[in-house]
Protein backbone atom coordinates (compact mmCIF):
# COMPACT_ATOMS: atom_id res chain seq x y z
CA UNK A 1 0.00 0.00 0.00
CA UNK A 2 1.36 3.17 -1.08
CA UNK A 3 0.63 6.42 0.79
CA UNK A 4 -0.18 9.83 -1.16
CA UNK A 5 0.87 13.15 -0.47
CA UNK A 6 -2.25 14.70 1.24
CA UNK A 7 -2.46 11.39 3.39
CA UNK A 8 1.06 12.20 4.70
CA UNK A 9 0.06 15.67 5.11
CA UNK A 10 -3.07 14.88 7.42
CA UNK A 11 -1.26 12.29 8.74
CA UNK A 12 1.69 15.34 9.83
CA UNK A 13 -1.31 17.41 10.72
CA UNK A 14 -2.90 15.01 13.34
CA UNK A 15 0.52 14.57 14.89
CA UNK A 16 1.19 18.40 14.88
CA UNK A 17 4.92 17.89 12.87
CA UNK A 18 5.94 20.43 10.94
CA UNK A 19 7.03 19.08 7.72
CA UNK A 20 8.59 20.93 4.90
CA UNK A 21 7.79 20.77 1.03
CA UNK A 22 11.31 19.20 0.20
CA UNK A 23 11.09 16.64 3.24
CA UNK A 24 7.61 15.52 1.64
CA UNK A 25 9.10 13.03 -0.49
CA UNK A 26 11.41 11.44 2.17
CA UNK A 27 8.45 11.25 4.22
CA UNK A 28 5.89 9.65 1.64
CA UNK A 29 7.91 7.04 0.82
CA UNK A 30 9.15 6.24 4.41
CA UNK A 31 5.68 5.82 5.96
CA UNK A 32 4.55 3.67 2.52
CA UNK A 33 7.28 1.42 3.46
CA UNK A 34 6.73 0.95 7.04
CA UNK A 35 2.68 0.34 5.84
CA UNK A 36 3.60 -1.92 3.28
CA UNK A 37 5.71 -3.98 6.08
CA UNK A 38 2.84 -3.78 8.38
CA UNK A 39 0.23 -4.82 5.49
CA UNK A 40 2.94 -7.62 5.05
CA UNK A 41 2.69 -8.79 8.92
CA UNK A 42 -1.11 -8.86 9.14
CA UNK A 43 -1.14 -11.65 5.86
CA UNK A 44 0.17 -13.96 7.67
CA UNK A 45 -0.95 -17.05 8.99
CA UNK A 46 -0.92 -17.06 12.93
CA UNK A 47 -3.67 -19.42 13.88
CA UNK A 48 -2.01 -22.20 14.50
CA UNK A 49 0.31 -20.85 16.71
CA UNK A 50 -0.38 -20.68 20.86
CA UNK A 51 -0.14 -17.09 22.17
CA UNK A 52 3.14 -17.56 25.22
CA UNK A 53 2.42 -16.69 27.99
CA UNK A 54 6.00 -15.65 28.94
CA UNK A 55 8.97 -15.14 26.14
CA UNK A 56 11.33 -17.12 28.09
CA UNK A 57 9.42 -20.31 28.42
CA UNK A 58 11.33 -22.99 30.70
CA UNK A 59 13.68 -20.17 32.14
CA UNK A 60 13.64 -17.26 34.71
CA UNK A 61 14.57 -13.82 34.01
CA UNK A 62 17.45 -13.01 36.35
CA UNK A 63 16.71 -10.04 38.52
CA UNK A 64 18.62 -7.86 40.71
CA UNK A 65 17.86 -7.61 44.77
CA UNK A 66 15.15 -4.99 45.75
CA UNK A 67 17.05 -3.30 48.32
CA UNK A 68 16.28 0.04 49.82
CA UNK A 69 19.31 2.71 48.30
CA UNK A 70 17.79 5.69 49.29
CA UNK A 71 17.55 7.17 52.98
CA UNK A 72 13.81 8.52 54.17
CA UNK A 73 13.89 11.87 54.68
CA UNK A 74 10.08 12.76 55.01
CA UNK A 75 10.91 14.79 57.89
CA UNK A 76 13.71 17.13 56.38
CA UNK A 77 11.04 17.90 53.32
CA UNK A 78 8.00 18.33 55.54
CA UNK A 79 9.95 20.88 58.05
CA UNK A 80 9.07 23.01 55.19
CA UNK A 81 5.49 22.66 54.69
CA UNK A 82 3.22 25.25 56.68
CA UNK A 83 1.37 22.39 58.23
CA UNK A 84 1.88 18.86 59.24
CA UNK A 85 -0.52 15.96 60.70
CA UNK A 86 0.66 12.31 61.58
CA UNK A 87 3.38 12.54 58.74
CA UNK A 88 1.10 14.33 56.47
CA UNK A 89 0.76 17.43 54.62
CA UNK A 90 -2.23 19.48 56.09
CA UNK A 91 -3.96 21.04 52.88
CA UNK A 92 -7.27 23.18 53.09
CA UNK A 93 -10.16 21.64 51.91
CA UNK A 94 -11.35 22.58 48.46
CA UNK A 95 -14.51 20.78 48.23
CA UNK A 96 -17.37 20.82 50.61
Amino acid sequence: MSLTRPEVEKIAHLARLSIRDSEMPVYVSSLSSIVAFVDQLAKVDTGSIAPMAHPLVGQSQRLRPDQVTDVDRHEKYQANAPAVQAGLYVVPRVIE
